[in-house]
């Protein structure tokens, strides 16, 4: 019985060996008569092919825009008050313990328009004395990089603290600076960067405290009444976002992040 077994389990291995070899010749001879794929060659080229310098000029000026461009989300964040409202606008919605309302779209939008709001005035000083004469082909790049970064310095001055500045200026190992103009933009930007963040921390530990208020007391109450199981946060939710429309919450927090500018 077994050895018969065994022949049968062979006679249908070869049977389907076969069958796999007879279906797979037209395909073989395909393969074989058919011309061989060929790769269509592609050239990319920037401006003509003339060797002039003025063309490698703008083909580098059109790579610098690109990067320009790229790194422009950076900028807005790093250099402007996106940084302080954004976190303050995250704050808020923690404290409120409300998860993801107002979404993520809504608060980064509110933070990008707030930032117009408040760099209008630095934005138009860097539009009129930088890039408007360098449209216009009165001053170089490198005259409009000066005067248009001069306005963004001038901002960033009077929002960074001493003591941040005198930071990176000890971890740059620099010479002690004299005035504002000796200290480049690489020890200005993350001194500016590390104040804002301390500054909305600040402002978002004042807007914990009422919150965290209602917290305890909702707690203490349960306790009390020897709710132990009910989750306390789900009975503070309501009168948090009670006390912060009866309050006009937006209205007081988005006046006080303005006025700190």
């Amino acid at each position: 019985m077994m050895m018969m077994f065994k022949n049968k389990i062979s006679g249908i291995r070869w049977t389907t060996i076969i069958l796999l070899a007879l279906l797979m010749l037209p395909i073989l001879s395909l393969s074989v008569s058919a011309e061989p794929f060929q790769i269509p060659s592609m050239n990319l080229q920037v401006g003509g092919d003339t060797g002039e310098p003025q063309d490698l000029s703008s083909a580098l000026q059109l790579i610098i825009l690109i990067t320009i461009l790229t790194l422009a989300p950076s900028i807005i964040i790093l250099l402007t008050s996106f940084t302080r409202i954004i976190v303050v606008l995250g704050f808020i919605r923690s404290s409120l313990a409300t998860q993801q309302m107002p979404p993520n779209q809504v608060l980064i939008g509110l933070a990008l328009f707030l930032t117009f709001f408040v760099m209008a005035p630095t934005l138009q000083q860097v539009n009129n004395q930088a890039l408007q004469p360098y449209l216009k082909g009165q001053i170089t790049q490198e005259v409009a990089f000066d005067k248009g970064i001069m306005p963004l310095r001038t901002f960033m001055f009077k929002q960074t603290r001493e003591k941040d500045l005198a930071l990176f200026v000890k971890l740059s190992k620099i010479n002690r600076p004299q005035n504002f103009k000796d200290i480049p933009n690489y020890v200005l930007i993350p001194s500016f960067v590390i104040s804002e963040l301390k500054t909305a921390f600040q402002i978002g530990f004042i807007i914990f405290i009422p919150f965290l208020v209602i917290d305890m007391v909702v707690a203490s109450a349960l306790m009390s009444m020897g709710m132990m199981m009910l989750p306390p946060m789900m009975i503070s939710l309501p009168f948090k976002i009670l006390l912060f429309v009866l309050v006009d919450g937006w209205n007081l927090v988005i006046q006080s992040l303005m006025m700190s500018f």
